[in-house]
């Protein structure tokens, strides 16, 4: 298989995942990033509002608006720090909680049915390939970016 035909690949596989992914967050009232940041609550535990735009590499003043609609579709809670009187902690509430783990046991079953039919040997080749290529794409990405911003400041 060629280099463009991996490409091509992940390509198609990144506009299905895409498209399936908004189809099953659209039905229970998300979005991508409003289910990554509840996603890292549920696997780390209540964080603050700063500890939370760092973990989702975004502004607080976004993380504020994300929490914000959370709270008023009733997904997760601001709930007072227990050491810290300035701060508060983003928790799960009950609905949260339940659309998280029903959405970690259908991540799991997705899984377990992309394998399906290859023996443990073939996935974990796979895996070895896929982990090898996202590596690759991340420093060409980086050393493109270098070089882009490099032109930028002699130009």
């Amino acid at each position: 298989m060629s280099g463009t035909r991996i490409l091509d690949t992940l390509l198609a596989l990144s506009l299905v995942l895409e498209a399936d992914q908004t189809r099953e967050l659209e039905r229970r009232g998300l979005t991508a990033s409003k289910t990554h940041l509840l996603w890292v609550v549920h696997h780390r535990g209540p964080a603050t509002q700063a500890q939370l735009a760092e973990a989702l590499q975004v502004t607080p003043r976004h993380v504020t608006t994300l929490v914000d609609a959370l709270e008023a579709t009733g997904f997760a809670r601001r709930t007072p720090h227990p050491t810290d009187r300035r701060a508060v902690l983003v928790d799960l509430t009950d609905r949260g909680r339940s659309v998280m783990t029903a959405m970690t046991a259908e991540h799991e079953s997705l899984g377990a049915e992309l394998v399906r039919g290859l023996d443990a040997e073939s996935v974990a080749v796979a895996a070895d390939v896929l982990d090898h290529v996202l590596q690759r794409l991340q420093t060409l990405v980086a050393e493109h970016e270098a070089r882009q911003a490099e032109r930028a400041e002699t130009s």
